[in-house]
C-alpha cells in the first residue's frame, strides 16, 4: 500500500496502529495536535519509537486547518487515511459541545475533503459505540435504528458517518466506519476508566463507581482493534459500518474487582450517582465483522487487564 495518512497518530490507538504498519513496512504520516485533553507529553512519548524511521513523517497541527490538511495530502502524496483524530469522551463533549462541532465535525470534514481533491480514496474512519445511545437491543447490530445519541460526542460521531457516506456516494471514496467498544489497553488515555481505576487501585485511594456497578460495557482490547483497522484498510470495501468490539459485557462493579485483583488489593469504592449521557449498556454483535472479514476478538478481559496492570506498574508506577 502507498503512503498512509493516520490522522491523531500520537494518540493510544494511533500510536499502536503506527507500530503495526510501519512494522510490516509501510509509509505512514502522522497528523496530531498534542492538544492539551491529556498531558502531550505521553502522545510525545507514544511517537518517540518512531522518531528516525525513514517510514515515519510527523505533521503538527490541527484537523481543523484546511490549508494544513491539504498541504499534508499533497506534500507527502497520501493514498490511504485512517481518521482517528477527535475529541474523544462523552462528558467533556456535555460540557464543550461546540469544540466538539468544530473538532469533530468541521475537521472530519475538511480531512474527507482534502482526502477527495488528493485522490486519496481509501479512507477508514474510527467511529464509537456511543452511536447507539440507549439502545435497548442488545447485542448492537450495525442495522439497529441510532436516532437518538445522548451526547454531543455520540452525535458527531454519527454525522461524521453520514459525512463519510455522502463522500463515497458523490466522490466515489471507499470509506469504512468502525464503530469501537470501549477500547482499552497500554498507553490508553488517563481519564479512561480503566487507567483511572488502576492508578487509584495502585496509590491506595477510593474508587469513584458512579451508579450501583451494574452498568455493563463491551470492552476491546487495543491488540484487536488495531487488527481490525488494518484489515478494513487493506480490503478497503465500497462502504461498510462494521462493530469492532469485544462481543462480551463485564459490569463496572466487576471491572473494578477484575483490576483491583490484578493491583494486588481490596477495592475501597466511593459511591457516587450517575453520570449525564452514561448509557446502561454497550455490547457489540460482531458478526458482520466475522462474515466480511474472519475478524474476531481474541484476548478476554481477564487476560487484557492483567496486560494492562503490568504495564502501568512498568511505565505509570511513581
Amino acid at each position: 500500500m502507498g503512503r498512509i495518512l493516520v490522522t491523531g497518530g500520537a494518540g493510544f490507538i494511533g500510536s499502536h496502529l503506527t507500530a503495526r504498519l510501519v512494522a510490516r513496512g509501510d509509509d505512514v504520516v502522522c497528523l496530531d495536535d498534542f492538544n492539551d485533553y491529556y498531558d502531550p507529553a505521553f502522545k510525545r512519548e507514544n511517537v518517540e519509537p518512531f522518531r528516525g524511521s525513514p517510514r515515519w513523517r510527523l505533521v503538527e497541527g490541527d484537523i481543523r486547518n484546511a490549508a494544513l490538511v491539504e498541504e499534508t495530502y499533497r506534500t507527502f502524496g497520501i493514498e490511504a487515511t485512517v481518521h482517528l483524530a477527535a475529541r474523544a469522551g462523552v462528558r467533556p463533549s456535555i460540557r464543550h459541545p461546540r469544540l466538539y462541532e468544530e473538532v469533530n465535525g468541521v475537521g472530519t470534514l475538511n480531512v474527507l475533503e482534502a482526502a477527495r481533491r488528493s485522490g486519496a480514496r481509501t479512507f477508514v474512519f474510527g467511529s464509537s459505540s456511543s452511536v447507539y445511545g440507549t439502545n435497548s437491543k442488545v447485542p448492537f447490530s450495525e442495522d439497529d435504528p441510532i436516532a437518538r445519541p445522548v451526547s454531543p460526542y455520540a452525535a458527531t460521531k454519527r454525522a461524521n458517518e453520514l459525512m463519510a457516506y455522502t463522500y463515497y456516494h458523490l466522490y466515489g471514496l471507499s470509506v469504512t466506519c468502525l464503530r469501537f467498544f470501549t477500547v482499552y489497553g497500554p498507553r490508553q488515555r488517563p481519564e479512561m476508566a480503566i487507567y483511572h481505576f488502576t492508578e487509584k487501585l495502585a496509590r491506595g485511594e477510593a474508587v469513584p463507581r458512579y451508579g450501583d456497578g451494574s452498568s455493563a460495557r463491551d470492552y476491546t482490547y487495543i491488540d484487536d482493534i488495531v487488527e481490525g483497522i488494518q484489515v478494513a484498510l487493506d480490503l478497503a470495501a465500497p462502504f461498510e459500518i462494521v462493530n469492532l468490539g469485544g462481543s462480551r459485557t463485564t459490569t463496572l462493579q466487576h471491572l473494578i474487582e477484575l483490576i483491583a485483583a490484578a493491583v494486588g488489593t481490596e477495592p475501597r469504592i466511593d459511591e457516587l450517582p450517575p453520570q449525564p449521557g452514561d448509557v446502561p449498556i454497550t455490547f457489540a454483535d460482531v458478526s458482520k465483522a466475522k462474515k466480511l472479514w474472519g475478524w474476531e476478538p481474541h484476548v478476554l478481559i481477564e487476560d487484557g487487564i492483567r496486560r494492562f496492570v503490568d504495564w502501568f506498574k512498568q511505565n505509570r508506577l511513581r
